[in-house]
């Protein structure tokens, strides 16, 4: 991750010591026995492949990633424990550098098995065996599974091989159980083996019994201290849920304005004052990776104070409310999300989720590690 010179007062600032709390958290909801492969997808989620990796590394068993650059980068910076590629191969040729960077890889089509029996492998890989309990995405159905099992359990390519699921209703009512009572009625003898099945979601707020969240778990959001359900539901807010804030979206005011009624503010106009206002100018916009559907509705902080968004969120800028924050001046500190101010929060009032607003953080955003 490097870290810009800039004159320009807009940081990404990040937490180690929130990564690793939300790590620990992830870890006391797998059972006992059961191992955490972090997904550091996307840039770890926007966070910074090699800084989050570094700092994770003690505290999980395996990463789990999409990108093969990003497994090769891992190898290259001298992390050697297991590595799960989410999607698997998408040609042949990537199989023998699976095998040469000992790749663990994901197998959900049949294409994937002839491809593999066709390989010649420098050393076997160990296989995740993708079903499709109902997520409809990826993966064999249930009447395929134990004849893809047994068929990849041949192959002098395979050293073992995991099953595994994707659980599509974990953040809501329906929960995990129907696909985990589809699973077990349509191949019983898929629980003898080694299993992986639960996401953040799952983690958090999943069966009781832990032994059925599988033998090694995938928690992804929870680490960078977002929740699953947003901010809308008080019992399952990141805080109540015990996890931190990973990443603080960070500027300052660069300018302020004194309005009289009637006057209007940003591009089109779109929010109009009603009474003699004053509002700051921050530098933050939509080429930085803020939403631009936060416009006149977005939370942020100032001094401190909570206050919100208000005209059009343009490329290099925002205006908010300083009308309850009469300190505020230029050079102000302005909190877009992070600490004091979920993530969550700022994702509903744009109608997106915490996801985005990590992966869409601009490159042009200095970044900086604090611990």
């Amino acid at each position: 991750m490097t870290t810009h010179a800039s004159r320009r007062p807009i940081v990404a600032e990040f937490s180690g010591s929130a990564l690793r709390q939300n790590a620990d958290r992830a870890r006391a909801l797998t059972a006992p026995s059961g191992k955490v492969f972090a997904v550091i997808k996307a840039d770890a989620y926007g966070h910074g492949l090699l800084e989050v990796a570094a700092r994770l590394s003690p505290a999980v068993d395996g990463f789990a990633i999409l990108e093969l650059s990003a497994a090769q980068a891992l190898r290259q910076h001298g992390y050697d424990g297991p590595i799960l590629m989410l999607e698997g191969f998408f040609k042949a040729d990537e199989l023998q550098v699976f095998s040469q960077w000992q790749l663990d890889t994901v197998i959900h089509c049949t294409d994937q098995i002839q491809t593999l029996t066709l390989t010649q492998l420098s050393q076997p890989l160990n296989v995740f065996l993708k079903l499709n309990t109902g997520m409809n995405r990826l993966g064999f159905t249930l009447e395929e599974a134990a004849a893809a099992f047994d068929a990849l359990k041949q192959l002098p390519q395979v050293r073992s091989v995991t099953v595994m699921t994707h659980f599509a209703d974990a953040d809501n009512d329906r929960g995990t159980g129907w696909q985990l009572e589809r699973l077990a009625a349509a191949w019983p003898e898929a629980g003898l083996y080694r299993t992986s099945f639960a996401n953040s979601a799952a983690l958090l707020a999943g069966p009781a019994d832990r032994q059925k969240l599988g033998d090694l778990v995938r928690p992804g959001i929870m680490l960078y201290g977002a929740s699953p359900w947003g901010a809308n539901d008080p019992a399952k807010t990141a805080t109540a849920l015990g996890l931190a804030p990973v990443m603080s979206l960070k500027s300052a005011i660069i300018g302020i304005q004194h309005l009289q009624p009637g006057d209007r503010v940003g591009y089109g106009g779109t929010f109009t004052a009603d009474q003699a206002m004053t509002i700051g100018i921050v530098a933050c916009g939509y080429a930085d990776g803020y939403p631009r559907h936060g416009s006149n509705q977005a939370p942020l902080l100032v001094n401190g104070v909570r206050t919100r968004v208000v005209g059009r969120v343009s490329m290099d800028m925002m205006c908010c409310d300083l009308t309850n924050v009469p300190d505020a001046q230029i050079g102000s500190p302005v909190v877009l999300w992070g600490e004091g101010l979920p993530a969550d929060e700022v994702a509903d009032a744009a109608c997106t989720i915490a996801y985005e607003l990590f992966c869409a953080l601009a490159p042009r955003v200095p970044r900086i590690w604090r611990d």
